[in-house]
């Protein structure tokens, strides 16, 4: 196992300096879900939301969580991203009805995107939850991580099934 970036040699944390790193193309993509009741889903799904339309909203709210990243993260990097994108998955079967959302995002820097690409999913489903509590307090968020990661010096990370 590698030593953790953000502490210095005495243990404390400190922001990692990135001057020296290239820029180089960075791409993460991060994904998650929110089981929900299925008449949940099936308001979802409809469009007929008392607050209005559950998944546009939650597109905006996500790609703004992703340029906001170093805002709410400590130690991360501000970073002019080129690209967020959300897409939604809604599903009926499996353990519960749920809403998936998976994020792509992207960078030319000296440092990586994953970061961006889970804080946009966590605020998405943030967002669902936040936009049908009032029919459904038992939803439930879960299995938020990073799908794949590629460019700069550690290169490409894919996530193995399971």
């Amino acid at each position: 196992m590698t030593t953790l970036t953000h502490f210095d040699a005495q243990g404390q944390a400190h922001m990692v300096d990135v001057a020296a790193k290239p820029a180089t193309h960075r791409v993460a993509v991060a994904t998650g879900r929110i089981e929900m009741q299925p008449a949940t889903l099936a308001l979802i799904a409809s469009g007929t939301a008392k607050k209005g339309d559950v998944l546009g909203i939650a597109r905006i709210a996500g790609i703004q969580a992703a340029k906001k990243t170093s805002d709410l993260i400590p130690l991360c990097h501000p970073l002019a991203l080129t690209r967020v994108a959300l897409a939604f998955a809604l599903s009926e079967g499996g353990e519960a009805p749920q809403v998936a959302c998976t994020a792509t995002v992207e960078t030319v820097g000296p440092t990586g995107v994953e970061m961006e690409a889970l804080t946009a999913v966590q605020v998405a489903l943030l967002t669902i939850y936040d936009m049908c509590k009032a029919v459904d307090r038992g939803m439930r968020i879960t299995d938020v991580h990073v799908l794949e990661k590629h460019g700069g010096k550690s290169g490409s990370y894919v996530a193995t099934a399971g």
